[in-house]
């Protein structure tokens, strides 16, 4: 699950590309048992990954189901503990597809925007079923809608005037804002918070989230500004 803007092409790698070849000609088994002693265990996960056949999109729109799964569970449990652990290994599987995309050679400018909208989704739906369960509704509400705006602020740009996706080095991108929710949810019931600062982990990362969402937010619309008057 990447910041989901854009997915940049990778520089060739002969030792993936000598997977690749005999991943197609011997089958995924074979080709793991042709790479190097020195390949992590990341490479050899995702040389498994790439050879089942499965596609970047459907790694995207499966991490959008396991989302939803676990926010739907939530409903039902309601542990901030089993959402935040369900979430980040939802998230770990979505962030596989921009990786295998390149590992295939298979990006596309249609793969980066579904990836985006999606990504937007899972937000909506992450804070959605936190405010639900714990009645949380204002603060998760403008947590959500400077996650929105980040995203926005930078997209809006792009169309106006062409921008270089690694020139937006902000504060918090997608991956820092889902994994500083995951933590939070997770030590929740860990971490004592006094009640009063709220009494609870999670309520003061939200609003932590909240602040610093909506100030990245003014530092991109800055930037843009200054782009945009530029010409």
């Amino acid at each position: 699950m990447q910041e989901s803007e854009t997915n940049g092409l990778a520089p060739p790698d002969p030792t993936r590309a000598g997977l690749r070849r005999a991943s197609d000609e011997f089958g995924p088994e074979m080709a793991s048992q042709v790479e190097p002693s020195n390949a992590t265990f990341g490479h050899r996960l995702i040389s498994i990954i790439a050879g089942s056949g499965i596609t970047p999109n459907e790694i995207t729109i499966i991490g959008l189901l396991l989302v939803l799964g676990n926010c739907a569970a939530y409903l039902w449990h309601r542990n901030a503990y089993w959402l935040g652990g369900g979430l980040a290994a939802s998230f770990a599987f979505d962030s596989l597809d921009g990786t295998v995309a390149r590992y295939q050679n298979s990006q596309s400018a249609y793969g980066s925007y579904l990836d985006a909208v999606v990504d937007r989704y899972e937000e909506i739906a992450t804070y959605f079923v936190i405010a639900w369960v714990n009645g949380w509704w204002t603060v998760s509400f403008i947590a959500v809608t400077g996650s929105l705006l980040i995203s926005y602020n930078k997209a809006r740009t792009a169309i106006e005037k062409k921008i270089e996706n690694k020139a937006w080095p902000d504060l918090l991108e997608r991956h820092a804002r889902g994994w500083m929710l995951c933590a939070a949810l997770i030590c929740d019931v860990i971490v004592p918070i006094p009640s009063s600062m709220g009494g609870h982990l999670l309520l003061l990362v939200l609003v932590m989230l909240g602040a610093l969402t909506h100030l990245v937010a003014v530092q991109r619309f800055l930037r843009a500004r200054h782009i945009l008057l530029s010409e």
